[in-house]
């Protein structure tokens, strides 16, 4: 486990390194195109997807195969023994603004000659915080382990109440009317007496969590649409003609710190996130999720949010496939 160590936090600073030069050039925020599955890709996109490739193939000394956000799955070297599952910048568009949100996201997986791995078969995973470089790494050998905070991690708070809860949600590819209809009343119920905010990056919502920032973190637009399949037109007008839920490169490294960290998360079911195939965009694989630092937080979000939700026909055929 020590070279995985090594070799993941060594790919995470190369990454920031490279975008921190093209930081001074100015941000520029241009969007050049669709990632595979559908999500814009901005100028730093570009520079950071470049930036994994070239510290990957640097490394001939190891059986590697990678998977990142924009690409497909690159055999680094003959009969590879292990999957990088890399979103070299979770949280673009804050990481085009210069604010704090943005991260580099690793999960290393075993690969086989015929195996399809699974979020259940990571074994290591790291997240670096382009910002201030603060860093957290995990595996099933050292467990948990950090650098820049200035506490030790985990620290998870003890909130069970939703109306204290500081929490995240999301909105990037996800109808507005639909998401107000289903949780508005927390939203309106914390706001005041808690906190709620919107970071446009999973892996820094849940990576809150392990650091006792936040509370919870909600993304439940997978579930909404599996239960009121109807509402698929909409959610493909908020993603530009894509559907834009949680991609295994989202969450392969955030869910398997998380667990190592003791927070309770799951699918908008409450179902383990352990079958979520890592090489598959395909709508049907993509995820729903909510954390929370307490069971009984997690298990209050997940009766408090209105999954009948107003407008939308719950007779019609849906839910888990």
């Amino acid at each position: 486990m020590k070279e995985l160590k090594e070799l993941l936090t060594g790919l995470g600073q190369h990454v920031r390194a490279e975008l921190t030069a093209y930081a001074r050039l100015g941000q520029r925020r241009r969007v050049h195109g669709d990632s595979p599955g559908g999500d814009a890709q901005f100028d730093v996109d570009e520079v950071a997807e470049r930036a994994v490739l070239e510290y990957l193939r640097a490394r001939t000394d190891l059986p590697l195969a990678v998977y990142t956000e924009d690409g497909s799955l690159v055999e680094l070297a003959p009969d590879p023994r292990f999957v990088l599952v890399v979103d070299p910048i979770d949280g673009t568009r804050p990481a085009s603004a210069g604010l704090e949100m943005g991260m580099v996201s690793i999960a290393a997986a075993p690969l086989g000659p015929s195996a399809a791995p699974t979020l259940a078969d990571v074994t290591a995973s790291h997240l670096l915080e382009l910002k201030s470089g603060a860093w957290i790494y995990g595996d099933e050998d050292e467990g948990l382990s950090s650098g820049g905070y200035d506490h030790p991690l985990p620290r998870l708070s003890d909130t069970t109440d939703p109306a204290r809860m500081f929490w995240s949600i999301e909105f990037n590819g996800h109808p507005m009317h639909l998401m107000n209809a289903a949780y508005g009343h927390l939203v309106d119920r914390s706001a005041n007496t808690g906190g709620v905010f919107v970071f446009n990056s999973a892996t820094f919502s849940v990576s809150r969590i392990i650091t006792g920032q936040l509370d919870a973190y909600v993304d439940i637009g997978n579930r909404v649409l599996r239960d009121h399949p109807h509402t698929e037109a909409a959610f493909r007008a908020a993603g530009r003609g894509s559907i834009l839920h949680l991609f295994p490169y989202d969450i392969a490294a955030a869910v398997h710190l998380a667990k190592l960290s003791g927070v309770t998360i799951t699918d908008a079911y409450g179902a383990d996130l352990g079958t979520t195939a890592l090489l598959d965009l395909d709508p049907m694989n993509q995820k729903s999720c909510v954390a929370a630092a307490t069971p009984g937080l997690h298990k209050a979000l997940l009766d408090a949010i209105r999954w009948d939700i107003p407008g939308a026909d719950s007779t019609t055929p849906g839910g888990r496939p």
